[in-house]
């Protein structure tokens, strides 16, 4: 919204950073709004001020301060905030969401200055509808929601997990336009298993233990209520869930509520997307693919169901098509013969032979494709990769956890350690390898590809599900902007500077899904553009 175009006016005006401009506001602005002498007496341009931003983030020596410093900035002056993002994706999306946010959820309550977003407690069952319209905006269209049990690949951070909620919302804006008004971060806090957070005098959130089962349900029901019965036009984005609660949750609402889970879904399609690619490197069609999963939680069943999903439609049958996905998880290889199976891993526990380790079951199934989700720091040594390589003229590997200290490898060791051949992705982002003459440009199989433009595309439809097909529309569309000029660099997903076109393609890839809900929808990436916030100050968004 302009600030011309509000009755607030003077101290209140600066004080939004919603419609603070700062030093931007005109001459003619000054005097309408009663900003004269409240500014300095300059006037400069949103470029201008850039400037200033951009000397600022330079002096700071780490991480986490340039974290502190853009989140200072997005308190005062969104629009300016935004547009900084948007000039320079490269750099400064891995600040404001991973890796850095997982270092900056380790640190929330040292670091918190503004409170951003809605915490629903324990405590509030029986009144969550009235802590709901406590939120200021109305039209809310994107809620996150954590309860902070499983960040990232750092475990149960409680209340501290609310960086994630409030990155993820900022992702929303920056890759697919959804005006921030519209968004909303909340942290579903039950409390926490983590004792230096529970000893510490300083954390910010319950200090208690996790409230679970039927009272835990019973919170998550009425929350959900509520989000429709007062905002019923929003999108639902369950985020870092442990396994104990993600899939069963997206199981119970998925068809009662306009709802996801990214780190099931949106990780799954970003995955396929990223095995359309590499099968393109490699020559060889999806359906022929061996995948083997390093970890068996929410994340690798819900990539290995939407590959199932994706080979379907290439034409094999759903049983061929798991036989192709293998999981090993803690204890190995995960086969029939073994005792109890949690049920999301029965439909990939396959008749062969128990197998201790991931060598082992690398050795034995002679997979094409290796995916990590696991958590476990350089999981795939130096023997797995060699023996990747050994199998396969072109081996893909896939170490997708976050944050980069829980990566199962580095994107140097995976082209070092199979002789520059390895098709590479991380689930955070590396910088380029020099290897025996040439340059690798690894992929990140980053969830900011699919799930803002997801949401785009059902906003713009008002379809009242969200689908699996609509993931599968999702991973295709992302694939195909992937050039070739960028499969022989190895990059396996395109430039992060065209995600706003990445994701105009992904929701009108969701609208072709959904399009029966909604015949007068936009169906096409320059109508999905046309949709999207533009943080100029020229403009009236």
């Amino acid at each position: 919204m302009d600030a011309s175009r509000t009755l607030v006016t003077g101290v209140e005006i600066l004080n939004n950073p919603r419609l603070n401009k700062g030093t931007g506001f005109t001459e003619a602005e000054r005097d309408a709004l009663k900003l004269r002498g409240l500014v300095p007496p300059r006037v400069f341009t949103q470029e201008a001020q850039q400037q200033r931003i951009l000397e600022n983030y330079g002096r700071a020596s780490s991480d986490i301060e340039r974290y502190i410093f853009l989140t200072s900035l997005q308190d005062r002056n969104e629009k300016l905030f935004y547009r900084t993002i948007l000039d320079h994706l490269d750099e400064m999306v891995p600040i404001i969401y991973t890796p850095t946010v997982g270092e900056a959820c380790k640190q929330f309550d040292r670091i918190f200055r503004r409170s951003r977003g809605l915490y629903v407690t324990a405590n509030d069952q029986g009144r969550v509808a009235e802590i709901l319209g406590n939120w200021p905006e109305r039209d809310v269209k994107v809620i996150v929601v954590t309860d902070g049990e499983r960040i990232l690949g750092l475990g149960d951070l409680g209340a501290n997990g609310m960086g994630i909620p409030i990155g993820k919302l900022s992702l929303y804006t920056v890759c697919a336009g959804i005006d921030p008004k519209h968004c909303l971060p909340i942290m579903l806090d039950v409390g926490t298993e983590n004792d230096d957070m529970l000893n510490d005098p300083l954390y910010l959130g319950l200090n208690q233990h996790r409230v679970r089962g039927d009272g835990y349900d019973a919170l998550v029901e009425e929350l959900i209520l509520s989000i429709q019965d007062l905002y019923p036009d929003a999108i639902i984005q369950f985020e870092d869930f442990a396994n104990r609660n993600a899939i069963r949750l997206l199981e119970k609402y998925r068809d009662r509520a306009r709802c996801f889970n990214d780190d099931i879904q949106g990780t799954a399609a970003v995955s396929l997307a990223g095995v359309y690619s590499a099968a393109r490197i490699q020559g060889v069609p999806i359906t022929d693919q061996k995948l083997l999963f390093l970890g068996a939680g929410s994340a690798a069943t819900g990539i290995a169901d939407l590959l199932v999903a994706a080979m379907v439609k290439e034409g094999i049958s759903a049983d061929d098509a798991r036989r192709r996905c293998w999981l090993v998880d803690s204890k190995g290889l995960v086969v029939k013969s073994r005792d109890g199976l949690q049920s999301h891993k029965i439909p990939y526990a396959h008749d062969h032979e128990f197998l201790p380790d991931l060598l082992a079951a690398v050795n034995g199934l002679r997979p094409t494709i290796l995916i990590g989700v696991s958590g476990q720091s350089g999981a795939f040594t130096q023997p797995v990769l060699e023996a990747m390589a050994n199998i396969n003229e072109r081996p893909v590997i896939f170490a997708l956890s976050n944050p980069t200290s829980k990566a199962e490898c580095t994107a140097e060791q995976a082209y070092r350690r199979t002789n520059g051949t390895a098709v590479f992705a991380g689930g955070s982002p590396f910088a380029p390898v020099e290897f025996d003459g040439r340059t690798f440009i690894p992929g990140q199989g980053n969830n900011t590809y699919i799930f803002p433009g997801v949401g785009l595309g059902v906003l713009a439809t008002g379809a009242d599900r969200i689908t699996d097909d609509m993931f599968l529309a999702a991973a295709r569309a992302l694939a195909d902007h992937v050039s070739e000029s960028h499969l022989a660099t190895g990059r396996i997903f395109p430039p992060l500077e065209e995600i706003r076109d990445v994701s105009a393609a992904v929701a009108a890839g969701v609208v072709n899904v959904a399009r029966q809900q909604s015949a007068q929808a936009p169906t096409t990436p320059e109508q999905m553009r046309a949709l999207m916030y533009v943080p100029d100050y020229s403009r009236s968004n």
